[in-house]
C-alpha cells in the first residue's frame, strides 16, 4: 500500500474554536493589560484617583509603588494585569494618552520660552522681534532684565535676573493651547 492509497483524514475545524480567540491572542491581550497596568503604577496617586478604577485595582496600583523587590514587583504587576481584565482599557488608555499629550505640549511651550530667552540674551535685534510678536510686552522691564543679566555674568554672580527673565517670558507668552 502506498501513501496515496490511504485516505487522508482532514480535520474539520470545530465551530466553537473559531469563535474563541487563540491562546496566543489571549496572552497578547493579557500582556497589553499588564503593560497598561505598569504605566498606571507610575502615575501619581491623584491621577490614579481621577481614573475611576475599581477600588481593589487602585489599591493594588498604590501598593505596587512601595514594592522594591524585583520578583515581588513582577508578581504584583501580574496581579494588576489580572485585575485589569475587569476594566475596559480603552477609556483608561485614552486618558493616559491625553495626559501625555498635555505634558508634551507643556514641554514644547517651555522649550519655546527657553529659545526666546537665549535669543534675547545673545541677539540685540531679538528684542525688537519679540516686541513685535508680543506687543503687550513691557519693553523697559525686558531691557532692564537683559542689562542686569549682562552685569551678573561679568560680576560672576548667581543668575537671578536670568531666572527672572524666564518668569517674565512665562507671563508674556501664552501656553500652547490643547
Amino acid at each position: 500500500m502506498t501513501v496515496s492509497d490511504h485516505p487522508q483524514t482532514v480535520s474539520q475545524p470545530d465551530p466553537e474554536s473559531e469563535s474563541r480567540p487563540s491562546k496566543t491572542r489571549l496572552k497578547q491581550e493579557m500582556h497589553a493589560l499588564q503593560a497598561l497596568g505598569e504605566r498606571l503604577v507610575e502615575l501619581e496617586p491623584a491621577r490614579i484617583a481621577e481614573l475611576d478604577l475599581p477600588e481593589k485595582l487602585a489599591e493594588a496600583l498604590l501598593e505596587a509603588r512601595k514594592i522594591t523587590s524585583h520578583g515581588a514587583r513582577r508578581r504584583h504587576l501580574q496581579f494588576i494585569g489580572k485585575l485589569m481584565r475587569a476594566v475596559d482599557p480603552l477609556p483608561v488608555q485614552e486618558k493616559l494618552d491625553a495626559w501625555q499629550h498635555t505634558g508634551m505640549r507643556h514641554t514644547a511651550w517651555l522649550h519655546q520660552l527657553e529659545r526666546w530667552r537665549d535669543r534675547l540674551i545673545s541677539d540685540e535685534t531679538a528684542v525688537t522681534e519679540f516686541v513685535q510678536t508680543y506687543p503687550h510686552t513691557d519693553v523697559r522691564q525686558l531691557r532692564t532684565l537683559l542689562r542686569n543679566i549682562e552685569k551678573e555674568k561679568l560680576a560672576g554672580k548667581p543668575p537671578h535676573n536670568f531666572r527672572a527673565l524666564f518668569q517674565l517670558l512665562r507671563q508674556i507668552i501664552p501656553e500652547i493651547p490643547g
